[in-house]
């Protein structure tokens, strides 16, 4: 995450850099913030921009360093948290990772972006109940946030705790009415919970927004099979096969067909 024009002023270099960062181009970008590092060495907005240049280019342990000089100068630096937090993700340094973000969150406990990247590098490490806890307080900031909701819904599903899980798919479908994975995740609890006809209606909905989507018509001919419907199972199964699917599973499902009549 670059961090904005503050603390320097803006001048056609940093219009470049930016330009040039925009459009990926991290080589020419970092040339030009280092650039402007010469004539300004303890601005903790460059440092970090020198230091995101260098993680997008690979060049972790320099990135690792640049981060740091940033966050010595300014401690609020929410974003080079979040950096920082990524490069040390990118080596596995997991338990690195939550204690910076645990020490940010302690100086920014209002900020929603650092309990939301903490509560990810829970999950990444199977910490669920401190994920669900870091997720519960993100959405006691932010209310409306349904990335949030998306990440507890799993959290939740991974668990077990299935009406957890769609209690938060259905408040991310409030706000996301046109997405597949979204409805097709929702199914997956509805069934797990063993509330067959609402997955059913999900998997529909998945196909309605996206009739390319494969695993709604597999999910589909499963649940009208296990429900009795072989009519219906025989044809969300038939066009499960028409895509593009590994031979062997196209076999096992016609075999499947085959048995249904």
């Amino acid at each position: 995450m670059i961090t904005g024009n503050e603390g320097f002023m803006k001048d056609n270099t940093l219009d470049e850099a930016m330009g040039y960062f925009k459009k990926r181009d991290y080589d020419k970008a970092l040339e030009f913030f280092q650039k402007m590092l010469e004539q300004d060495p303890k601005n903790p907005h460059l440092l970090n921009n020198v230091g995101l240049c260098l993680s997008h280019e690979g060049q972790i342990s320099q990135a690792e360093e640049y981060f740091k000089k940033a966050l010595f100068l300014d401690e609020k630096l929410a974003e080079t948290y979040i950096n920082l937090a990524d490069v040390y993700y990118k080596q596995n340094r997991l338990w690195d990772a939550i204690d910076l973000l645990q020490g940010a969150v302690a100086i920014m406990p209002d900020n929603v972006a650092l309990r939301h990247y903490l509560a990810r590098i829970y999950i990444e490490d199977k910490r669920y109940d401190d994920a669900i806890d870091a997720l519960d307080s993100v959405l006691e900031l932010a209310p409306k946030n349904y990335d949030a909701n998306w990440d507890l819904g799993m959290v939740y599903f991974e668990t077990g705790d299935w009406a957890g899980a769609i209690a938060n798919f259905e408040e991310v479908l409030k706000y996301i009415e046109d997405n597949e994975l979204i409805f097709y995740q929702a199914a997956l609890a509805y069934e797990a919970n063993d509330e067959i006809d609402k997955a059913i209606s999900n998997h529909l909905k998945a196909v309605a927004v996206n009739d390319k989507f494969p695993l709604a018509y597999k999910r589909l001919g499963m649940l009208f099979m296990a429900r009795g419907d072989k009519d219906d199972a025989k044809e969300y199964f038939e066009e499960y096969i028409n895509f593009d699917v590994p031979q062997e599973e196209k076999d096992s499902i016609k075999k499947i067909i085959e048995r249904l009549g």
